[in-house]
């Protein structure tokens, strides 16, 4: 009996879809690859909005979740997903616009929806285009690079002003370096 348990751990354990045992998904790696420069952008933005509007911000952290864009804690800890560095601008901003709101009102209310409204105008013509993406396209990294090269959610990002540059260097190291495409 303890030889067949062996074997049935030894198979449940083997490498999953063709990689080795303890190597890392693709998901993975690719979190892994883009991490720190996500980190630059978007504690960059976040700090550039969170002044802008008053808001104070503890914490961010930037994670590989599945469904999430963002969230935030009762603490004050605002928490991202590292794709938004390929979202387009107008659907980044509008992420961590939502979750800077969140710091003052921690539920969907009416007031939080009137402080985001306040905000940004235009927040529900983003939150649609965001929703239609994902209904479309999903949020593989792939999927997300194509709608940054063909985007039109709002009136603000049909100029190319708006539009981050196609390499974006993080402040802190000129090292890095991220393309789109």
């Amino acid at each position: 009996m303890e030889g067949l348990w062996k074997q049935f751990w030894r198979r449940r354990t083997r490498s999953r879809k063709g990689r080795a045992r303890g190597a890392p998904s693709p998901s993975t790696q690719a979190y892994l690859a883009h991490k720190e420069t996500a980190r630059a952008f978007i504690t960059t933005r976040t700090h550039v909005l969170a002044a802008a509007h008053g808001f104070a911000v503890r914490r961010i952290a930037i994670r590989n979740t599945r469904r999430s864009w963002g969230s935030c804690s009762a603490k004050g800890n605002l928490n991202f997903n590292y794709k938004l560095l390929f979202l387009p601008p107008c659907l980044s901003d509008y992420i961590i616009v939502h979750e800077l709101c969140h710091l003052r009102h921690l539920n969907h209310s009416a007031a939080f929806w009137e402080e985001v409204l306040a905000i940004m105008p235009d927040a529900l013509v983003r939150s649609e285009a965001l929703r239609r993406h994902e209904r479309a396209l999903g949020t593989s990294r792939g999927a997300l690079a194509a709608l940054c090269s063909a985007h039109s959610a709002c009136a603000s990002c049909i100029t190319l002003e708006h539009h981050r540059p196609a390499v974006f260097v993080p402040p802190q190291s000129e090292s890095r370096e991220r393309t789109v495409g």
